[in-house]
């Protein structure tokens, strides 16, 4: 059957939809030995579909990976030409090939989804499905409200885009910063980090706690675990809807 040549990238585990885009844009893959279009369609049964002269691997099965990422471990698939730091793949061992579901930058930490379910990548990562990422972040400084209330109504960053609302919440003073709970719909690169600095409040470190309905709970820092069925269930199915974000379920909750 014949489909969009960036869905059976998907399917076949290289990333989400959007992701495969830039790689036919860039003209990584052929079909058939020519160089594959955008919007073009193909029979992965019939057709020789190859991403960067390597053909497409047969998925045996599909794999769900919870991984507990540690600080300075790359949340790519490789690093780059004569970059040899440790990326979350070489923390698991499996022999399917799996990928990051989103990232998370250098220096922060936390859950980290791999899988090579290109559809669950394509739900997760697209804003209309509406899943939340929940961080545990520390600042250097104690908020007040009015840092609190700027961040949770959306904010300019220095290159004039305008974050969308999130749920941030005081959890727990540490020395002379604090534990933040945040909720995102959101996630563009170190938007975090750079929210903190717009702010007056330097980031110190950051854990993400939750990916949509799938939680780091207590799993280990480089630990990693398979999901359950019931997990893996969840996922795919939209987020439940919830009070707003910006309404904390029990400000003196801490997050596990």
């Amino acid at each position: 059957m014949q489909e969009r040549i960036q869905k059976i990238l998907a399917q076949a585990g290289y990333g989400s939809r959007r992701a495969c885009e830039e790689f036919i844009i860039a003209g990584r893959v052929r079909v058939n030995g020519k160089l594959a279009e955008l919007g073009q369609k193909a029979d992965p049964a019939t057709d020789h579909i190859a991403l960067d002269g390597k053909p497409l691997p047969k998925v045996e099965r599909l794999v769900y990976i919870a991984l507990n990422k540690p600080r300075f471990v790359l949340s790519t698939v490789e690093g780059e030409l004569d970059d040899h730091r440790e990326t979350v793949i070489d923390l698991v061992d499996v022999r399917e090939r799996v990928y990051p579901v989103g990232r998370l930058d250098l220096e922060s930490e936390g859950l980290i989804l791999l899988t090579n379910d290109g559809d669950l990548t394509n739900r997760l990562t697209h804003p209309r499905y509406g899943h939340q990422k929940e961080y545990k972040v520390l600042v250097a400084r104690r908020p007040d409200e009015e840092q609190l209330a700027a961040w949770r109504r959306g904010i300019v960053l220095e290159d004039g885009y305008k974050t969308a609302p999130a749920g941030v919440h005081l959890l727990e003073p540490q020395g002379k910063g604090a534990w933040l709970r945040v909720v995102m719909g959101e996630g563009r690169k170190r938007q975090i980090r750079e929210i903190g600095a717009s702010l007056g409040l330097p980031i110190v470190r950051i854990v993400r706690v939750r990916i949509g309905s799938l939680r780091l709970g207590s799993l280990k820092s480089r630990a990693w675990r398979f999901l359950t069925e019931d997990e893996v269930k969840e996922l795919k199915q939209p987020e439940k809807t919830k009070a707003s974000p910006t309404k904390p379920r029990n400000r003196n909750r801490t997050v596990r």
